[in-house]
């Protein structure tokens, strides 16, 4: 069962030095589920990464609105566990919701916004956006 937010959040809260949170940020991408071989696709390859990137992302309707849920990967480390606390983030959420929360606001909270490399930053800003205009398109349906 994945983490919440919320539970990664305190996580991260309780970690003191960089280092500790660099190494549980890590541990998050390896606790994700495998993507299967196909979503490894041009489509589902996010552009804007130094990295590798892929977001698989699609909304089910499982009583009144329809809710987003977002799988991803990567082949660096740290960028995997940054898709995954973007994948806590997100899932679960309508396409109102997701448009509507701040994920740089969140990594500016728990202090990635200053210890990601520039590259790094670029990316998340990639995949955020990759994500909203998933979720966009969804409105607009």
């Amino acid at each position: 069962m994945p983490l919440s937010i919320d539970e990664i959040v305190a996580n991260f809260e309780l970690l003191d030095d960089w280092e500790e949170r660099y190494r549980y940020l890590i541990e998050l991408g390896r606790l994700m589920e495998p993507l299967p071989e196909a979503s490894y696709s041009d489509a589902n390859k996010v552009q804007g990464c130094a990295s590798q990137v892929w977001l698989e992302t699609h909304f089910e309707s499982p009583a009144n609105a329809p809710v987003l849920h977002v799988r991803g990967d990567s082949d660096a480390h740290i960028v995997k566990g940054l898709v995954a606390l973007l994948t806590a983030l997100y899932n679960g959420k309508t396409a109102p919701e997701v448009l509507s929360t701040d994920a740089l606001g969140l990594f500016k909270e728990l202090g990635l916004a200053e210890h990601l490399t520039p590259q790094r930053s670029n990316g998340v800003r990639s995949m955020v956006s990759r994500i909203r205009q998933d979720a966009q398109a969804m409105v607009k349906s």
